[in-house]
């Protein structure tokens, strides 16, 4: 069973090839899928919700914290242990909640309504991804699924390069860069869409090819992985616009 490639770490062939071999009643679904990812979106919702009212009042950043550690630690588990995707999803949804909600209280307390305005973007983008993807505007050859991999790539690298500058006192600041930053980041914002792009497709093909019912939930967490990411990048680019009006 050949199975396709994306540069979302959660949709890796080694960790698609284990979610295959789980024994499980029924097949992957396109509209099971679509189900558990609305879920999910509702949890992340309800946390987040819970985390940017603490912090509103006045709370510590402790909730924002331990969403980012924690998420990141079921994100992991979830990747290398993805026949227990069915569990540790709506779990990584509530942390993913916690940080984002701590966050995003913060980015709203410095530019009021920054965050509604990127909620809506990145939801905008999403549908405007699945209809170019639907349609066949933009489609997942093998050719593209390279290219958006080796963007992908050379973003991390970027981020981990200006992290380690960060401990020197040299870190990467796009919102002092002027117009540079602005192009950076919305490069990144771009490729972050595009990955939107790859994880239909493969979420397309395991359901075609009788993937397990398993594989929804699993499918489910790495839309998720891929949402929190362009969410993040898009709040980052509109401060960075709001930041150079000012």
């Amino acid at each position: 069973m050949r199975i396709g490639k994306s540069s979302n770490p959660a949709l890796t062939k080694n960790a698609l090839t284990r979610v295959y071999n789980v024994a499980d009643e029924g097949q992957m679904t396109i509209n099971g899928t679509v189900n558990k990812m609305i879920l999910s979106l509702l949890l992340v919702m309800l946390a987040a919700y819970f985390s940017w009212n603490f912090v509103a009042k006045g709370g510590a950043p402790t909730l924002m914290y331990a969403g980012a550690i924690g998420g990141f630690v079921f994100a992991m588990i979830t990747i290398f242990k993805s026949e227990w995707a069915y569990f540790t999803t709506p779990i990584y949804a509530l942390l993913e909640g916690l940080f984002l909600g701590g966050i995003s209280a913060y980015f709203n307390a410095m530019i009021p309504g920054i965050v509604f305005q990127a909620v809506g973007l990145t939801f905008g983008v999403s549908f405007a991804m699945l209809f170019a993807y639907r349609s066949g505007l933009i489609k997942a050859t093998s050719k593209f699924k390279r290219g958006v991999v080796a963007a992908t790539g050379g973003i991390a690298i970027f981020y981990l390069v200006s992290i380690i500058g960060s401990f020197f006192g040299g870190g990467i600041n796009l919102g002092s860069m002027g117009m540079l930053g602005i192009g950076i980041q919305l490069v990144i914002v771009v490729v972050a869409a595009l990955n939107l792009i790859l994880d239909f497709d493969l979420i397309e093909q395991s359901a075609a090819q009788g993937a397990p019912k398993i594989m929804e939930w699993y499918g489910a967490f790495s839309l998720m992985v891929t949402l929190v990411w362009l969410y993040l990048e898009i709040l980052k680019l509109l401060a960075i616009l709001a930041g150079n009006r000012n």
